[in-house]
């Protein structure tokens, strides 16, 4: 599988976010603060959030409902993640994110209706056979079912770029179901376990990688949220390049990489019951040996669940528990 081709899978399959980052226009007062993510210590101050009926994103998107959504369709695991902070349950969904025992576990999970079609085409009838007064998906993914919904219910497409986003769309979405003490409990928290990981800051270096064969891809910051993370956690020498994953076996190997961190993207499994652990795969390269931390056991492969599409707040507290238990 080529680079580009993998590079697809996972915008797909793990609905991170590709390319520049554009910066829209808040308007609600909900949105997060906006330090680099590089700057010092992060602010751990909540501001207030105030129920409303129409709020406008950090991408500039306006939504308005009538009355306090209460049934909801998540199209992407970012929602899955807001609801459970929120403490409100989707009508349905296509993520299985909702299944991890730091949500609401396999059992509660498997109640919930999946959404027909996957991640890359919902069926619109199935959708719209919830009732939902809102509809929650991804931009890039799902805004072409905007103009099927319009009318029938409220589409709200998001597009999260690092995890200041992430927090500002929990802010708004705590607005308009006027749950907003669980909102600003839930950014508390997860504020909190930022700043404590930044003050445990290591000079190991640290990469994260994904993949389904021996193709890998590197994850960066500006082209997916939790990487965005690392720069706070370690030292983590990997920028975008304008193609997620663009980085050689070679110059991976001249990093003199620490601690890696491996997600397999699955895709229902090795049809000869092998193992499909990419770090599997990726030890035929005669490269692959010869990192450090590879030498020195320091490869952890992680819930791709979480750690590539969840991007919501909890998701990204698991991801900042597992990395600095890790990096120690």
């Amino acid at each position: 599988m080529s680079r580009r081709a993998l590079t697809t899978i996972r915008r797909w399959a793990a609905a991170l976010v590709m390319g520049t980052v554009l910066v829209g226009c808040g308007t609600t007062g909900q949105e997060a603060d906006g330090e680099g993510e590089d700057a010092g210590t992060t602010d751990i101050r909540v501001k207030p959030i105030t129920a409303a009926r129409k709020i406008t994103d950090t991408r500039g998107v306006t939504v308005a409902t009538d009355r306090p959504p209460r049934r909801i369709v998540c199209l992407v695991a970012l929602c899955d993640d807001m609801l459970a902070e929120l403490g409100v349950t989707p009508v349905a969904t296509n993520s299985t994110l909702l299944a991890h025992p730091e949500f609401l576990g396999e059992r509660k999970a498997a109640r919930i209706p999946a959404v027909p079609g996957g991640f890359l085409s919902p069926e619109t009838e199935a959708i719209l056979s919830h009732r939902p007064d809102l509809v929650i998906g991804l931009e890039d993914t799902h805004g072409k079912l905007a103009p099927a919904l319009k009318g029938a219910t409220v589409f709200w497409p998001v597009q999260p770029g690092d995890w200041r986003e992430s927090v500002a769309y929990l802010r708004d979405l705590a607005a308009l179901t006027g749950r907003t003490g669980r909102g600003e409990a839930a950014e508390a928290v997860f504020r909190r376990k930022l700043a404590r990981a930044e003050s445990a800051r290591t000079e190991l270096t640290s990469l994260i990688i994904f993949g389904s064969d021996e193709n890998f891809g590197v994850a960066t910051p500006g082209d997916d949220v939790t990487a965005g993370l690392f720069p706070k956690l370690s030292r983590y020498p990997w920028r975008s390049r304008g193609v997620q994953g663009s980085y050689s076996m070679e110059e991976i190997l001249a990093r003199e990489v620490d601690v890696l961190f491996v997600e397999t993207l699955s895709f229902g499994g090795p049809a000869d019951g092998g193992d499909a652990r990419l770090s599997r795969k990726l030890a035929k390269n005669p490269l692959w040996s010869r990192i450090p931390a590879v030498r020195n056991g320091r490869v952890h492969e992680v819930d791709p669940e979480v750690w590539a599409k969840g991007r919501g707040t909890r998701s990204l507290g698991i991801v900042l528990d597992e990395a600095t238990a890790k990096l120690k």
